[in-house]
């Protein structure tokens, strides 16, 4: 009886929590801001802007530093408290876009405001910021204080913000440091990356006060760090692929240790092939036998041949969750439909509404599965590995029977705001193996979706989803037979990912070695 009533409380206050936030983010609270003071804060020196604007024009930093070098010769400029540039993405947001635009270029002069569709995020990380760290060589004290203290505002949904943040990226890379933090004004339908870091799970109401308050926010909020998940993808040549803009063809396509599922036969040590569900596998040379008894046990196997000749491989990073399964088919789906007939959807309301209208063409909640082998559970098809932190050994986790869709995790935000890890007890947790889930812990949280009643409820926080386990790495083999294909998805961009009878294709997630910088908002 005490649980019960500790698990009323807990929602109680889920719920107190929920509609606080969305007051917070109708602007209804908060001090008011002053517009002027504002933009002393915000506003980087003319001659700087119109440096970095004609760097990103021309596209050649080198160009323009000429003749802005002798901007401050006199040494009085001096960089603002909160030196602050904006990338809109007007598309985001139905009417809200070019409004927000125009209100910003308002509160901190149009140069400092980017929409995305003239000027990309990797553009103003080369030539924009490359000319401020020139001038900063050339001994201007202004331009290197202003590079110091940048930071970066994003007004869009989660696949801008990762945009933004894969740019930025770029500088660990080139030893460019520091990097700036990034803070949210969301303007998606999910916004789980704004919600998460405490901007917010909607485009607020009062907008135009509440946007006063975000940049103040901006500049004094602290800085919290997030992983970044590296996501490869290899597959037999020959097959083809329509990838979203987040997976990028690559010639380097190097997985781990060469770990695969095959079955074990009593007196036989060398196969030139296998079966599973129609599927034929690899040609392999020398096999460890470590059980006999089972007939699917991990063996360490060298390969000899039978390899398809060409691999084409993908890669990507993401910030939130990668999935496979029924849930990036019904996402693919909404994708494809919103792009046919985007008068459907002209919000973050009607996007959920006619998302939620679709789920249920999809089979998700009726599956024929004695008649219709492709409506099947995801253990026909997939065998999963991870790594568990600070291990370096590959160990199999079984994909339960009944589970359709699987989501690895990063953040405590999933779908407009849902939390299907949960908040396990400690006793649960030591029980399991598991650690409390953060985003910055190294760890993704690994759990399944069953039918779309489970998933239903999962999504309105009455269950949990099913937790299958925390890892810093997961390697997934993907198997043919009866299915023809799956549908996978990184932050919300799906895609159609088919399946060779002959060979495996494989998806191995890494954690990259640099962590993103977020700004809080709370």
């Amino acid at each position: 009886m005490a649980s019960t009533t500790e698990e009323s409380t807990a929602k109680i206050v889920a719920s107190r929590s929920s509609v606080i936030e969305s007051i917070r983010g109708c602007g209804l609270s908060g001090i008011r801001v002053n517009k002027e003071e504002l933009k002393r804060k915000l506003s980087i020196p003319k001659y700087l802007r119109h440096a970095i604007r004609d760097s990103i024009k021309s596209k050649d930093v080198n160009a323009t530093v000429e003749r802005y070098r002798e901007g401050n010769s006199s040494g009085r400029e001096e960089a603002p408290e909160g030196p602050m540039v904006v990338f809109v993405n007007s598309r985001s947001g139905g009417r809200h876009g070019p409004e927000l635009k125009e209100r910003l270029q308002q509160l901190m002069g149009s140069e400092q405001v980017f929409d995305l569709s003239d000027v990309k995020p990797y553009e103003f990380v080369q030539y924009g910021m490359g000319c401020l760290e020139k001038l900063a060589e050339l001994g201007d004290f202004c331009a290197k204080d202003t590079r110091d203290k940048l930071r970066i505002m994003v007004a869009g949904g989660d696949g801008t913000v990762g945009w933004v943040l894969g740019s930025l990226a770029e500088l660990h890379t080139q030893g460019r440091e520091p990097v700036p933090p990034v803070a949210v004004i969301p303007l998606g339908t999910g916004n789980d990356l704004s919600r998460a870091f405490g901007w917010g799970g909607s485009f607020p109401f009062a907008w135009k006060s509440a946007v006063k308050r975000s940049l103040l926010r901006a500049i004094t909020g602290p800085v919290c760090r997030l992983d970044s998940w590296h996501l490869l993808v290899s597959m037999p040549g020959g097959e083809v692929v329509d990838p979203p803009h987040s997976l990028k063809p690559t010639e380097e396509c190097s997985l781990d240790q060469a770990y695969l599922w095959l079955p074990c036969f009593e007196h036989t040590l060398l196969h030139d092939s296998y079966a599973f569900d129609g599927a034929v596998g690899f040609r392999i040379g020398i096999i460890i036998v470590k059980d006999w008894d089972d007939p699917w046990t991990l063996q360490s196997l060298t390969i000899e041949g039978e390899l398809p000749e060409k691999v084409n491989c993908y890669e990507g990073v993401f910030y939130n969750y990668f999935s496979i399964g029924m849930d990036a088919q019904v996402a693919y789906g909404f994708h494809h439909l919103r792009n046919e007939k985007p008068y459907l959807a002209q919000g973050p309301i009607s996007n959920k509404l006619i998302y939620s209208g679709y789920t249920c063409t999809q089979g998700w909640f009726l599956t024929p599965c004695i008649s219709n082998p492709s409506l099947r559970g995801l253990k026909n098809i997939l065998r999963m590995h991870v790594k568990k932190v600070n291990c370096s050994e590959w160990e199999h986790i079984p994909v339960p029977k009944s589970v359709r869709a699987i989501v690895a995790l990063n953040l405590n935000s999933y779908a407009s705001g849902r939390n299907p890890w949960g908040s396990p007890k400690p006793e649960y947790l030591e029980k399991k193996g598991f650690v409390e889930a953060h985003v910055d812990d190294g760890l993704l949280e690994i759990f399944g979706l069953k039918q779309g009643w489970h998933a239903s409820f999962v999504m309105v926080d009455l269950i949990s989803a099913k937790h299958i386990a925390q890892a810093a790495a997961i390697r997934l083999e993907v198997r043919g037979g009866e299915w023809k294909e799956s549908f996978m998805q990184m932050d919300g961009e799906p895609w159609k990912q088919p399946i060779s009878k002959e060979y495996s294709s494989f998806v191995e997630i890494k954690r990259v070695p640099y962590q993103s910088l977020m700004i809080n908002g709370e």
